[in-house]
């Protein structure tokens, strides 16, 4: 959904009314019901930008509601009408046909893959309420809450819970990769009766290292360091694995020039040639641009004369690299700052 960067309370001459603040006029021409039923459809950020464009449109002057009625009608005719209910007329056909039992096996491997409505309902739920689901579920019904959640809200879930949980959920949540339409159906069990309505889904793609390690940065420096310590007791590869991700060679990006150029000082010329070698040529301006003239036309050389090389040869100078990066932190010669909290 569009930025709201039109001012409904300006001139029209200014700029037409378009995106998010035409769609908040179109909801306020609309009788009550009929406006709660599309925002039932969407997801917290966009009712929220609606909601603030909403109290906007009630200075639109009639110029501007009739440019929002003109760019509904121009894109409604680039819909078909196929699409409209379309996934619920083709599961009834299909069921009718050949039966649920058939039909369900066929839309799992053919039908597109969407978010369970109740999994997308508890990015609606009090924070309170998903660390009382967290600490009195099974484990494994938690880590399948903990994994989609949003990784701020999941942080802040976790934070409260006692340190021997913690570290249960995080190694969990870091082991899934797909989670079988039985173990949706528990979960659903649990949501339902927390009053979070949902549906049966196929199997779905979540959890993971890179979904914890983001987790991880949105809580406390203490915190994570101690889920961290926890976890390295029950899968040390997996707790690495998780710090690795925590702060990948893209994230140099966020270093200071001084850090960034402490860290390079200390990084093997060749292997630094490889590792810039995968990278864009914004990432690899960046890091020159904390050498000497010499050093950096040295670099360019050394990757210039490269011809073919393998990715597992960048990743693995890129991983040695952000080995060093850890070192530093760890002893204090450089800060790496986190979306929340400090991480060092």
């Amino acid at each position: 959904m569009a930025d709201l960067d039109t001012d409904l309370g300006t001139s029209p001459a200014k700029a037409a009314v378009e995106g998010s603040a035409a769609a908040a006029i179109l909801l306020m021409l609309l009788d009550e019901s009929e406006a709660a039923t599309i925002l039932k459809h969407l997801d917290p950020a966009e009712v929220r930008q609606l909601a603030k464009g909403m109290f906007d449109a009630a200075n639109a002057t009639e110029v501007q509601i009739e440019q929002a009625l003109d760019r509904f009608v121009t894109r409604s005719r680039s819909v078909s009408a196929f699409s409209v209910g379309a996934d619920t007329r083709i599961r009834t056909v299909i069921n009718q046909a050949v039966g649920n039992v058939r039909a369900d096996n066929i839309l799992a491997a053919v039908a597109p893959q969407s978010s369970a409505a109740s999994l997308e309902m508890l990015r609606w739920m009090d924070i309170d309420a998903i660390s009382g689901l967290l600490a009195s579920e099974h484990p494994q019904v938690g880590a399948l809450i903990l994994s989609v959640l949003v990784p701020d809200i999941a942080a802040r879930a976790i934070e409260t819970l006692d340190e021997v949980l913690q570290a249960d959920l995080v190694l969990r949540a870091a082991q899934l990769s797909s989670v079988p339409a039985a173990a949706i159906e528990d979960l659903e069990s649990v949501l339902a009766a927390a009053n979070v309505g949902g549906q049966r889904v196929a199997k779905q793609p979540i959890g993971g290292p890179s979904d914890v390690a983001k987790i991880m940065k949105k809580m406390s420096k203490s915190a994570s360091e101690r889920a961290i310590r926890n976890l390295k007791k029950s899968d040390r590869q997996l707790a690495q694995t998780i710090e690795e991700e925590m702060f990948i060679f893209e994230n140099l990006r966020d270093l200071d020039m001084k850090s960034l150029g402490t860290i390079l000082r200390g990084v093997d010329a060749s292997q630094l040639s490889i590792a810039l070698k995968g990278a864009d040529d914004d990432m690899v301006d960046l890091c020159l641009s904390t050498m000497s003239q010499r050093a950096s036309e040295t670099i360019r050389d050394e990757m210039a004369e490269m011809t073919m090389v393998k990715r597992t040869d960048v990743d693995d100078a890129q991983k040695a690299i952000m080995t060093i990066v850890r070192q530093m932190a760890a002893s204090g010669e450089i800060m790496i700052a986190g979306a929340g909290d400090d991480y060092v």
